[in-house]
C-alpha cells in the first residue's frame, strides 16, 4: 500500500497553507481609509498616546458622501476580539459606520490597546516584549476610553459626544464613566448595541465552561509563554480550516460567538472570518473569563495578591452608581450572551442613568448578528437612530 513521504504531506500542507493566506477577498486586505475612500467617503487617520505609553489609532468619518461637515461627533467603539474595521465591512448600507456618517455624525471608530491598528507603544515591541500586553479591561477602561473622549473633543471643539458600542464597549464605558466621574458630562448619552458588564447567566455556554477553569487556562498560557491571545499559530490554523472546511469553521464560530446562519451572507462572512478572532491580551481574556465564572462586574482578580493591589482580598466591584450619563441599552431576545437577567441587573445598578432597555423581539438577532447580520440595520440602528436624535 503506498504511503506518502514526509516530503510529500510537508508539501501537500504547505500548499493548503499559502491556498490560505493568498485567497484572502478584496475587503479583508484593505485598511479603512481604502474601504471608506472606495465608497466615497471621506476619511482621516488619528493617533493619540496614552500616558503609559500605548499608542491609540481612531479612524474618522468627518462627514456622509451627502453632506460637508458635521457638529456631532460620535465615539463608536467595538466588542473583544473585534476591530474597528468591522463598523466599515459590510457595505454602505449595512454598516454601522457609514449609516451614522450619511444620517449627520462626525464619526470617530477608535481601536483600544491592543487590536491591530493600536498595536503600539513609545518603548514596548508587541513581539519582544511580554509587558506590552500586561492589561485588561481595567487599563482599557480607565486609561483608554478618557483619552479617547478627550482627544475626539479637544480635535471638533465641542463640549461632549455620543458614545456608541457593541458588546465589550458597553463594559469600557461603565468603568470609565465609574472610574472618572467627571467624564460623564463628556457624553451625550450612551448606547450600548448588546452591552455586555454581567455575564454570567447562562450557565451551558462553552465560555462559562472554560471561565470555571480561568486559573488553570491562565497558568497554561503563562507556561507556555503566550501573552497575546489567540496565539499566531491559532490564526494560522483558523484560516487553513476555514478555507479546507468553511462549513465545520462557520459551524464552530457560530456556536462559540452567537450569530444566525441564516441571517449572514456568505460572501460577508467569509471576509470576515480572515480576521476573526482580533487577538487580545492574556490578562484582557482572563478578565473576562473571571466576571463569567464570578458573576460579578469588578476589577482583575490578582488571587492572592488583591490584598496589596486593592487592600481587600477580593477585587472590589465598579460603582455604577456613580455614573449619570444616561444609557439605552439595545438587546436581543435571541441572544445568548447579553440577556434579560444581565440587563435587568446593568440597570438597576445603573439607577436613574439607565434611560432605556429596549429588547427585540422580532427577527433572530443574536450576540454576532450586530455586526455581520443582515436584519440587524432595520430592527437596531433604526432604533440607535432615534435615540440618538432625542438627545
Amino acid at each position: 500500500m503506498w504511503s506518502p513521504s514526509p516530503v510529500t504531506i510537508l508539501g501537500s500542507f504547505l500548499f493548503i497553507y499559502l491556498y490560505a493566506i493568498t485567497r484572502k477577498r478584496e475587503d479583508a486586505l484593505s485598511t479603512i481609509p481604502e474601504i471608506l475612500t472606495k465608497h466615497g467617503y471621506p476619511s482621516e487617520v488619528h493617533h493619540v498616546t496614552t500616558p503609559d505609553g500605548y499608542i491609540l489609532t481612531l479612524h474618522r468619518i468627518p462627514h456622509g458622501r451627502n453632506n460637508t461637515n458635521s457638529n456631532k461627533p460620535v465615539l463608536v467603539l467595538q466588542g473583544i476580539l473585534l476591530s474597528s474595521r468591522h463598523f466599515v465591512f459590510m457595505g454602505v448600507e449595512q454598516s454601522l459606520g457609514y449609516i451614522l456618517a450619511d444620517e449627520g455624525y462626525d464619526v470617530w471608530l477608535a481601536d483600544v490597546r491592543g487590536c491591530y491598528s493600536s498595536r503600539n507603544h513609545t518603548t514596548l515591541n508587541p513581539d519582544k516584549d511580554p509587558k506590552f500586553w500586561y492589561f485588561s479591561w481595567d487599563e482599557m477602561g480607565t486609561i483608554d476610553v478618557p483619552v479617547l473622549i478627550d482627544y475626539i473633543l479637544e480635535t471638533t471643539h465641542q463640549p461632549n459626544l455620543y458614545y456608541v458600542c457593541y458588546s465589550q464597549g458597553s463594559a469600557l464605558f461603565l468603568i470609565a464613566m465609574s472610574t472618572h466621574p467627571e467624564y460623564n458630562a463628556k457624553v451625550k448619552v450612551h448606547v450600548g448595541l448588546a452591552p455586555v458588564a454581567y455575564l454570567n447567566h447562562k450557565k451551558t455556554h462553552p465560555f462559562q465552561i472554560v471561565a470555571h477553569w480561568n486559573v488553570v487556562f491562565d497558568t497554561l498560557l503563562a507556561i507556555f509563554g503566550i501573552d497575546e491571545f489567540p496565539p499566531p499559530i491559532f490564526t494560522f490554523m483558523k484560516r487553513v480550516t476555514c478555507r479546507v472546511s468553511p462549513d465545520f469553521c462557520n459551524y464552530v464560530f457560530m456556536v462559540l460567538f452567537g450569530y444566525k446562519a441564516s441571517e449572514v451572507n456568505s460572501t460577508v462572512l467569509k471576509i470576515f472570518l480572515e480576521d476573526f478572532p482580533i487577538p487580545v491580551s492574556r490578562k484582557h481574556a482572563v478578565h473576562v473569563l473571571q466576571l463569567i465564572e464570578s458573576g460579578y462586574f469588578r476589577r482583575y482578580d490578582f488571587g492572592g495578591d488583591n490584598i496589596e493591589v486593592y487592600g481587600t482580598s477580593t477585587p472590589p466591584s465598579f460603582n455604577l452608581s456613580a455614573i449619570t450619563a444616561k444609557s439605552h441599552l439595545l438587546y436581543s431576545d435571541e441572544d445568548d450572551m447579553v440577556t434579560d437577567v444581565e440587563i435587568d441587573k446593568l440597570c438597576e445598578d445603573l439607577g436613574d442613568a439607565c434611560a432605556e432597555k429596549f429588547l427585540i423581539t422580532e427577527g433572530t438577532i443574536r450576540h454576532l448578528d450586530w455586526v455581520i447580520g443582515t436584519g440587524v440595520q432595520e430592527l437596531g440602528y433604526s432604533k440607535l437612530l432615534s435615540v440618538m436624535a432625542n438627545y
